[in-house]
């Protein structure tokens, strides 16, 4: 196959794949089902309480901290979803990443008030979140395959998303760290 083919192919492919991502949303995860609106919750309502809880007085070092988790959630979700390891199966809309409420919302919203708790008070962060990646994988996670608004294939289980939370989170505060100082540095 040429290269002019396999994009024709590629494109061809696509659109019939959004088509049956579009039905499947209106019939399955749309306005009228419940699993929207809890998608909705989990978008919305984290977004609520770092509005009303954040430090103000360190919002962008936090802010900073909440974006990594954030990017790296997304691409992280992104390579498990396309290879079908970790899937979320209810969605806010079919044009946007199927776990944007957990990526953009949820899990950098916990991550950072857990930052922002450690480090206000001088509490261990690393342990934190090791309890939080565990309360998000074994707890909540379980409960959304519960629910059935995610799937685990091939091998992918809890304990890697437990695993790829504290990984995440790690590399969050250090880069955060890397960039205090450096800001410190120039100030000087």
């Amino acid at each position: 196959m040429s290269y002019s083919e396999y994009w024709e192919r590629i494109y061809s492919q696509s659109e019939e794949m959004n088509s049956l991502i579009n039905s499947y949303w209106r019939e399955f995860s749309g306005l009228s089902t419940w699993q929207f609106w809890v998608v909705l919750a989990l978008m919305v309502l984290p977004l609520i309480l770092v509005y009303f809880a954040v430090d103000r007085s360190r919002i962008f070092e936090i802010f900073f901290f909440g974006y990594t988790v954030h990017i790296l959630w997304t691409y992280a979700d992104s390579f498990l979803e396309r290879y079908s390891y970790f899937v979320h199966t209810y969605f806010l809309f079919p044009m946007f990443p199927y776990a944007m409420n957990m990526t953009a919302s949820a899990l950098p919203v916990g991550f950072l008030l857990i930052f922002q708790y450690c480090t206000n008070r001088r509490k261990s962060f690393l342990l934190y979140t090791i309890l939080a990646s565990a309360v998000f994988s074994f707890g909540f996670a379980t409960l959304e395959e519960w629910a059935g608004m995610v799937h685990f294939n091939k091998g992918m289980n809890q304990f890697y998303i437990f695993l790829i939370d504290i990984l995440i989170a790690y590399a969050a505060y250090l880069l955060t760290m890397f960039v205090k100082r450096m800001s410190e540095n120039i100030k000087r």
